[in-house]
């Protein structure tokens, strides 16, 4: 990358300020805010929550509709008032509706066209930048096309839905500069209907989603052997597929990125956010897009072109007539919502992620340039080799700046990224630095 014959005396003063500064700059400072809220996260609400669930026969996709039965109306009825709970103790603040629409027969999971209900919670922002947290309500017993038989769902996902209203409840106070939408959607154990709905409906009215996080099955910590594992697993997908790849994702493919797509630079910026906020919980970072076999979940999203990942701790699927509160640790269920409220309150605050962002060949070392963004006061080049998963090193660059200069470390052998800070210390997801085009 060439810069006009001008600047090269002060590119090197710049190379010269910058390399006295340390490669890993200060750790980000902790949000007082958001300290509070995953300190306030339950594990007794929580517990309460999967028990109501549980109560309802079924919450099979096309069991009884009625809000007074015992079926997915029920349910939907009860996750509704909840959230409208959570909002009058927050002021009012969060906006809760039903987002009903008409299903298409699919047989043999929907023999005839049906209305199915998804439940909204959103907490607007001071800008139309969005991320998502996403659990489904609906259980299934043996028979995927029993609407009648027993179907408690505990860990799928009666768990997740617990986590997510938790995480509402914690969040609600909270002034955030994104909107953050709490989404809990039907259909999920027919591939995600209620999920691809919601996904479709956004993608067409150009809604700016910047990250969706769906949760799944957050409750187990045993596994059949009857060993014990705790800790949880955050599914981000690489190169989608054939077909579905954006024009973004073919350049960065191109220039070596394909560990860099918006998923996976969502999922970094998520650990960043458990390993300042919630610390003591595990939390391992899969490089696949979904568990095996691979259906709903974070699928609906990716395919409509929205960064999404998934969060879970199963490493197998409960026997659905048997899936009961019994064999869940409430505790650990805690831990999913202190993860979500941790991520949620931290990309929420953070400034927009860095746009134009390239890297290119200096005298110094490598030279990165980007267009400024809104509600950054300063940025911090990140890098790290072609083989590592996160990243290595980092560098705090000037407020005002839209260059920056990281001395001896070669561009053509390192991955380099960019994200935005605010005067707070939120810090947007990493932005993948592309090549500049030679002139």
């Amino acid at each position: 990358m060439r810069f006009h014959s001008g600047v090269a005396a002060g590119w090197a003063m710049l190379a010269t300020a910058l390399s006295a500064l340390a490669a890993e700059p200060p750790a980000f400072r902790a949000d007082p805010e958001i300290v509070k809220a995953v300190g306030s996260v339950a594990a007794e609400r929580i517990q309460r929550s999967i028990f109501v669930l549980v109560s309802f026969k079924t919450r099979h996709t096309l069991s009884d509709p009625q809000p007074s039965g015992d079926g997915i109306g029920g349910a939907s009825a009860w996750i509704r008032a909840e959230f409208e709970r959570a909002s009058h103790a927050a002021r009012g603040r969060l906006q809760v509706d039903f987002d009903t629409f008409r299903q298409a027969k699919q047989p043999p999971l929907v023999p005839n066209a049906v209305d199915l209900t998804n439940v909204v919670a959103t907490l607007p922002g001071a800008s139309k930048r969005t991320y998502v947290i996403t659990a489904h309500y609906d259980s299934r017993a043996h028979d995927l096309a029993d609407t009648e038989g027993a179907a408690p769902g505990a860990d799928d996902n009666a768990a997740g839905v617990a986590a997510v209203l938790e995480a509402a409840r914690d969040l609600a106070p909270l002034d955030f500069n994104a909107t953050l939408v709490f989404l809990i959607t039907t259909g999920g154990e027919q591939g995600g209907l209620g999920a691809a709905h919601w996904a479709e409906e956004a993608r067409k009215q150009g809604l700016d989603v910047a990250g969706v996080v769906d949760v799944d099955a957050v409750g187990r910590t045993r596994r059949p052997d009857g060993t014990s594992r705790r800790g949880f697993r955050l599914f981000a997908q690489g190169v989608p597929k054939l077909g579905e790849e954006t024009g973004y994702v073919r350049a960065l493919v191109e220039a070596g990125g394909e560990n860099d797509t918006p998923p996976r630079a969502l999922a970094r910026a998520i650990h960043s956010a458990v390993l300042l906020y919630a610390p003591a919980v595990d939390l391992r970072v899969v490089y696949r897009s979904a568990p095996y076999p691979a259906r709903g979940g974070p699928l609906p999203f990716l395919s409509r072109g929205f960064p999404a990942v998934g969060l879970t701790s199963a490493e197998d699927r409960a026997d659905q007539g048997d899936d009961t509160p019994d064999a869940l640790d409430f505790a650990h269920v805690a831990d999913a919502a202190r993860i979500e409220t941790a991520l949620r309150a931290a990309l929420g605050r953070a400034p927009e992620a860095p746009r134009a962002v390239v890297v290119g060949a200096g005298r110094a070392g490598a030279e990165l340039s980007w267009a400024p963004g809104p509600g950054a006061t300063a940025y911090r080049v990140e890098w790290r080799e072609t083989t590592a998963p996160f990243w290595e090193h980092g560098l705090a660059v000037p407020a005002g700046s839209v260059r920056a200069v990281v001395p001896g470390v070669s561009a053509a052998t390192t991955i380099f990224g960019l994200q935005a800070v605010d005067g707070s210390d939120h810090a947007s997801p990493v932005t993948f630095a592309l090549p500049a085009v030679a002139n």
